[in-house]
């Protein structure tokens, strides 16, 4: 920071200060004090429109489209072109917040859950709040990879009950195919871009209730980026026994927590990150086809986007039923993994 010169006068950047805020906050007007548990009012996802099939990545790389689709049940992708990661987020934003019918101008804080921001500094959240409206809103971004939604959605769930927020703004956002080596045939036609953003309020419409977060950074090899390469680095076959274990686990833990046995939940969505994956949790768990969502054909894996994507598809054909309990569950880099449950009613 620079040395400033003693008994020098400086001004105060008027932008920055909301008088009506400090008011507010110093007589107690519009207090935010809650009553009420956190729920979400509306999910929307934002997709770029470059549809990449998987036969666009397969021949480069000299082997079968069907490959891929075989052993990751990816079949096509969303890549950006022009966009950036900021575009896809407050897209998502502005469409929950539209669904929510909520005013930008209650929103107390925008969370954007990332691994992919379009640069080191500013951070995405400041960026994506000016764009939605929530101009004077606190915003941070969430490190925690692929259980980056989930995590963003247990801080803001918990900003609600503690009654600091009145609307809290969560968005998973990634642009992934910054990230893909494209001479890797094992990750190549993994990952996909997306956003996807839910918004929060006390009172409802659908609750949400004890999220489970858990981490094991013994075996962060597992997932890896680094900086000086940029490219993002995967052991497969672990990465694969690690997750199914993990959310097998953490779904049984969330489900007793609540109270609950496993044929009482409705729907469970899980991390896109592959239909194998999927499949093994709900083999485990002995769960019903018809009751896990598997989105992931069309838009591969989006890291922290991809539950919100998931639901919002879920809600667009009609398995996201008012009254549904949904389970939430994710595994990513770090290790960090978790799980949740949610009462729905939102729109979507």
């Amino acid at each position: 920071m620079p040395e400033l010169p003693q008994g020098q006068d400086f001004e105060v950047d008027a932008s920055l200060v909301d008088p009506d805020g400090l008011v507010a906050r110093a007589t107690g007007v519009n207090s935010r004090k809650v009553t009420t548990g956190p729920g979400i009012a509306a999910i929307a996802a934002a997709l770029p429109e470059r549809v990449v099939e998987n036969e666009a990545i397969a021949q480069p790389l000299g082997i079968d489209s069907a490959w891929i689709s075989s052993r990751t049940g990816v079949r096509r992708r969303r890549w950006v072109t022009d966009e950036t990661l900021v575009d896809l987020a407050a897209r998502a934003g502005s469409r929950a917040l539209a669904l929510a019918d909520t005013d930008p101008a209650e929103v107390d804080l925008v969370l954007v859950a990332t691994l992919t921001p379009d640069q080191i500094l500013p951070n995405a959240a400041p960026q994506v709040a000016l764009r939605i409206g929530a101009d004077s809103a606190g915003a941070m971004d969430v490190g925690a990879a692929c259980t980056g939604f989930l995590s963003a959605l247990s801080l803001g769930a918990t900003q609600i009950e503690a009654g600091r927020s009145r609307a809290v703004v969560v968005i998973g956002a990634e642009v992934l195919s910054r990230l893909i080596d494209y001479g890797d045939r094992r990750t190549a036609g993994l990952f996909g871009d997306g956003a996807g953003a839910a918004v929060l309020t006390p009172g409802g419409p659908g609750t949400i209730g004890e999220i489970v977060l858990r981490c094991d950074a013994a075996r962060s090899e597992l997932i890896q980026a680094f900086n000086q390469e940029r490219l993002l680095r995967m052991d497969g076959r672990a990465t694969f026994r690690a997750a199914v274990a993990a959310m097998t686990d953490v779904t049984h833990e969330v489900v007793s927590d609540a109270g609950l046995a496993l044929d009482e939940i409705d729907l469970f969505v899980y991390h896109q990150a592959n239909s194998r994956i999927i499949g093994a949790v709900g083999e485990r768990l002995g769960l019903p086809a018809d009751r896990v969502v598997d989105s992931i054909a069309e838009y591969g894996n989006t890291s922290a986007a991809s539950i919100p994507i998931a639901l919002a598809e879920a809600a667009e054909r009609g398995r996201l039923r008012p009254g549904a309990r949904v389970l939430l569950s994710a595994f990513g880099a770090g290790l960090t993994w978790g799980a949740g449950i949610v009462e729905w009613e939102g729109a979507a």
